[in-house]
């Protein structure tokens, strides 16, 4: 009788925090996603328009401190991290707008530190040990964090949500490595991002080479016996001006 009587009062204790959790969790995605709608025009940021009025921006950096998520809840993990990701990099560039780069901002990536779900991280940090090191099979992750260089991969202008992430991951892929400026051919030279020199080994993981990985999601293969080669990486800020 004790022990179950126990059992309920956890449950009384847990049940609660557990709604507010998923609650809060729900609010975020649909706050991000009506933020991107209105910030966001063909991949590019409208900065200046969101230093004028930083509520909403400021409010999403704020939530993002009190979330905490297992990861074990694989979608809405994967789908929280990366949306805070990107909201973190567009914070960190309003901040020292104007800019022409993120580079220009010493320690963006891997030394400012962000409180993200009670504890301070980089934005190295979160792409390298919270996504990639937790999902090693997942490399869709570097078509959907966007750096706020012209060099990545452009960003949507709707949040990612767990219902969808495994669709969003996939278009967002496919159109990467359809898009002609992003692939870029010479017959049979090809020259391709450095993000596939940087992370080599999450894009040839079961053995296959680099054109193997990018002709999963072309449509139109790319010759198997082509010569890659990477071409310099475009650090100029994604803004809209």
């Amino acid at each position: 009788m004790k022990s179950r009587l126990g059992v309920l009062i956890l449950l009384a204790l847990v049940l609660p925090i557990q709604r507010s959790i998923g609650q809060d969790l729900k609010e975020f995605f649909s706050n991000t996603d009506n933020f991107l709608k209105n910030t966001v025009q063909y991949g590019r940021v409208d900065y200046a328009t969101i230093k004028n009025s930083p509520d909403r921006l400021n409010a999403l950096v704020a939530a993002a401190k009190e979330i905490r998520i297992a990861e074990t809840d694989a979608a809405n993990y994967q789908a929280f991290w990366i949306n805070t990701y990107n909201i973190l990099v567009i914070h960190g560039v309003v901040n020292n707008y104007p800019l022409k780069s993120p580079l220009s901002i010493p320690g963006f990536f891997d030394k400012i530190t962000h409180e993200v779900g009670g504890e301070n991280i980089t934005l190295n940090d979160i792409e390298n040990k919270v996504l990639r090191a937790s999902f090693p099979k997942e490399s869709r992750f570097h078509f959907v964090l966007v750096c706020a260089g012209l060099g990545c991969p452009p960003l949507i202008n709707t949040a990612y949500k767990p219902a969808t992430l495994d669709a969003q991951l996939q278009k967002q892929t496919v159109k990467a490595l359809n898009d002609d400026n992003f692939i870029r051919i010479d017959k049979k030279e090809v020259q391709i991002s450095q993000i596939f020199q940087w992370y080599t080994e999450d894009f040839t993981k079961s053995g296959a080479s680099l054109v193997d990985y990018i002709n999963t999601y072309r449509t139109e293969k790319l010759p198997e016996d082509s010569k890659v080669t990477y071409y310099p990486y475009d650090w100029t800020l994604n803004s809209v001006n």
